[in-house]
């Protein structure tokens, strides 16, 4: 049996999480990259039936149609059948994260196939997607738990029963409460284990539809330099490990060891990333990245002209979008600095290339022209070129989490908490509640692609080394 949480466990897990709840162990090794993507295929051709031929990753996965995104037709009223999780759906089913207390000793699989009611091949796909976590002993609830639910974590921590149990034994109860990946649908579970499963993990058709090997820019001994696309993540995210930029990019090559992340690009964002062949070069390049050693250049296409020149924002320090930065200096906030080294004015994209990107309409008053900015990277914030332009009115085009508030602020100065034209507020409280409303307003996360490319990256090691991403979508 499993105990089911029902309240959002926002304050002990990742703040992406946006859901319902329900609570893991496990040992093992991950898989690499090529026995990944062999599963991903052989996943697919299960799934589409034997008569189905499915062609190696290896050269071009957007020239195999049986990989192509399957369009999603479920309503909002019609319950989601679950059966496998390729092939991959056009769009994403609403968050659905569950947490699990573990009540009887047994295989993960079954476990939570039984607990959530899932079929097992549909629970196996998750925990290879890297959508399943586990804990040793349970989170605190958070102040909305029920009485019921708070019972219950006291009594699967209470000291008496964590003596008893040897998989705690030396940890702290901190230390015992970290999460980590289930690495296989064979791994046993203890009783009182936290489970964390991500039911309806973020999904990247996009994935299925580019073709891989004419993105690679450079292969070298120690790394490879990729041009993103728009529409995918780097290095994945928290439930999906799988549809990745390291994924494709380690099959498209035919690399026995996976490719690692070195440093990240938005989703919505392409252009230049270098990803590490070894563990080794992997630290190697963070260590650059830390020294300041590694030099990014990016274009940003904005509705409204940028001046030349440095600009300095401060951004509020907490990992929640969209992110918020202010011209005057906040004492904790994180500083932003970045050079606009031009600012020229182009026609705007043209309403089929629009269409071909999917960049969203986000109500911008004038589309006559666009400005193609060339930007030097000074610090590197989560969304920083993105919130400093808007903060200026001139956000990138496309940005739907972004250019809608700098439309709202322009309209209505003062409603920005942190704006240009902010409202002196009665108390700290008043103006936490801005804030609040201000991000609950905001914040929609583009579908695809913005006008923001990383062109350039270069840095220093046994030489210079400099590459560029093909011309930015815009251009096309």
């Amino acid at each position: 049996m499993a105990a089911s949480f029902t309240s959002s466990f926002a304050s002990c897990i990742f703040s992406s999480i946006l859901c319902t709840p329900s609570w893991r162990k496990s040992f093992g090794t991950s898989a690499t990259v090529a026995q990944t993507c062999r599963r991903l295929v052989k996943i697919h051709q299960q799934s589409l039936g034997a008569s189905s031929r499915i062609r190696s990753f290896s050269c071009a996965l957007s020239a195999s149609s049986d990989l192509k995104p399957a369009p999603c037709t479920v309503s909002s009223n019609e319950p989601i059948k679950y059966e496998r999780l390729l092939p991959c759906p056009s769009q994403n089913f609403p968050p659905r994260v569950e947490h699990l207390v573990v009540m009887r000793e047994g295989p993960v699989l079954e476990y939570i196939s039984e607990a959530l009611d899932l079929p097992q091949i549909y629970v196996a796909d998750l925990i290879h997607f890297g959508a399943v976590y586990y804990a040793l002993v349970c989170p605190k609830p958070p102040p909305t738990a029920t009485t019921e639910q708070i019972k219950l974590y006291e009594e699967v921590t209470a000291p008496s029963v964590l003596k008893k149990r040897a998989s705690v034994k030396g940890k702290t109860v901190r230390e015992a409460q970290k999460t980590f990946r289930i690495s296989s649908a064979h791994d046993i579970v203890e009783a009182g284990t936290y489970l964390r499963v991500h039911v309806h993990p973020k999904r990247f058709p996009r994935c299925y539809e580019i073709d891989w090997k004419s993105r690679i820019i450079a292969v070298a001994e120690s790394y490879v330099v990729l041009d993103k696309p728009a529409g995918t993540s780097v290095g994945g995210t928290t439930d999906n490990i799988e549809e990745s930029c390291a994924t494709f990019a380690t099959y498209a090559l035919g690399l026995a060891t996976p490719l690692l992340t070195t440093h990240q690009i938005d989703n919505c964002s392409e252009g230049c990333v270098v990803l590490a062949r070894t563990k080794e070069y992997c630290s190697v390049f963070h260590g650059k990245i830390r020294e300041k050693k590694v030099k990014k250049l990016y274009l940003a296409l904005t509705a409204a002209p940028v001046p030349t020149g440095i600009m300095t924002h401060y951004m509020r320090p907490i990992n929640t979008a969209p992110r918020i930065v202010s011209e005057d200096f906040v004492k904790g906030w994180q500083i932003c600095k970045l050079e606009v080294l031009e600012c020229k004015k182009i026609p705007w994209p043209k309403s089929s290339i629009e269409r071909e990107y999917s960049i969203e309409d986000c109500g911008w008053p004038s589309k006559e022209f666009a400005y193609e900015c060339k930007i030097d990277l000074l610090t590197g914030r989560t969304h920083q070129i993105r919130t400093q332009l808007a903060a200026c009115f001139a956000p990138i085009v496309g940005d739907s989490m972004y250019m809608p508030a700098a439309i709202a602020e322009m309209m209505s100065p003062g409603c920005n908490p942190f704006g240009k034209n902010r409202k002196q507020y009665a108390s700290e409280n008043d103006k936490e509640l801005a804030i609040e409303e201000w991000i609950t307003q905001h914040g929609k996360e583009p579908s695809i692609a913005v006008g923001l490319q990383a062109c350039q990256i270069s840095w220093e090691d046994d030489g210079e080394h400099l590459y560029e991403a093909r011309s930015p979508w815009w251009r096309s």
